[in-house]
């Protein structure tokens, strides 16, 4: 799966788009097929890094617009495994280090074809590898964990660690009151929270953290109402949302904004069929994909994160996603 953007582009602002934009699925479905196609392009190749993602974006893109056969679950499966490393982890393509966000995409898109036991069948090391190399990145002082042996701390990575060891059904290997002690560390005091014990509040360590605790079933920690409030502020007047204040809005905050307010159960706290007009005018209408804004080059990253923000607001024909 290609991160190429393009070669489309949303609809530019004030462009005479009509009133009653439709969302244009089966042209989305073919933008993201196309994607593996393009590799006589550079920027093909200067995106490996971010390959496995890239096929998880797309995977559940492709899923929540109902054509979730339209990648090769075999060879999709193929490419997954021929990126495990022998202690257990994954990197973004083959040869490249394993880590932490490369390893949960991985987990994640064996998850979502019903291909874990592929883990242990053909995998380097079982589903129980997988799961020790997760959690020998816990700092067990703290609760924290970090994305590979060189150290980086990130609330990413909490959360990242805790979904993927959730749904091998291998929480036990980890403290989970512990990561549960340092989500809390990092909370502010406008209800949000930040990628570290006093950083800066972002919507996207928000809904990481969020996640972390819902998974640990303690969303009785979190200010809900401050939280909801800080998080409605984040949209603006042409509906789309950004990621903290006087930043413009991005496509993907329809995803990290809106599922956090699904989480505290306040989705009725930002407008939602503004959110939706937004995310169709970053639409690609003739060739499909979606762009953080409108005017702007598309690529699945955004794709995907348009399409599961509308699915969490409920828009026609799209399967529904859980927030988590």
């Amino acid at each position: 799966m290609s991160l190429v953007s393009g070669p489309g582009r949303a609809k530019a602002a004030g462009s005479g788009l009509p009133d009653e934009l439709q969302l244009v699925a089966e042209k989305h479905v073919h933008y993201i097929q196309s994607l593996d196609k393009r590799k006589d392009e550079l920027e093909y190749w200067l995106t490996e890094h971010l390959r496995l993602n890239g096929v998880y974006w797309g995977l559940i893109a492709l899923h929540l617009l109902g054509h979730p056969d339209a990648l090769p679950r075999n060879e999709t499966i193929d490419f997954v495994l021929s990126c495990q490393h022998d202690n257990g982890g994954f990197g973004a393509a083959p040869g490249h280090d394993a880590h932490m966000l490369y390893t949960v995409s991985a987990v994640q898109i064996l998850a979502t074809v019903d291909a874990l036991d592929e883990l242990d069948r053909r995998g380097k090391t079982g589903r129980d590898g997988v799961g020790k190399y997760i959690a020998q990145l816990q700092n067990r002082d703290d609760g924290s964990f970090t994305g590979d042996e060189w150290g980086e701390t990130d609330t990413r990575f909490l959360f990242g660690a805790l979904n993927a060891l959730s749904l091998m059904h291998l929480l036990s290997l980890v403290d989970v009151s512990k990561a549960v002690g340092y989500v809390r560390a990092c909370a502010n005091f406008d209800g949000g929270y930040g990628i570290s014990p006093g950083a800066e509040s972002h919507s996207g360590q928000i809904y990481v953290c969020l996640g972390a605790l819902a998974i640990a079933g303690r969303l009785d920690l979190v200010d809900k109402d401050r939280l909801a409030g800080w998080l409605s502020e984040r949209q603006l007047d042409s509906g789309g949302l950004n990621g903290r204040p006087e930043k413009l809005e991005d496509v993907c905050y329809s995803w990290w904004v809106v599922s956090s307010l699904a989480m505290i159960g306040k989705l009725h706290w930002i407008d939602s069929n503004k959110l939706s007009q937004y995310i169709l005018r970053c639409q690609d209408a003739d060739m499909g994909g979606i762009a953080d804004r409108p005017g702007d080059a598309v690529d699945v990253f955004h794709t995907v994160f348009g399409l599961a923000g509308l699915s969490l607001i409920g828009f026609p024909g799209l399967e529904q996603i859980d927030p988590i």
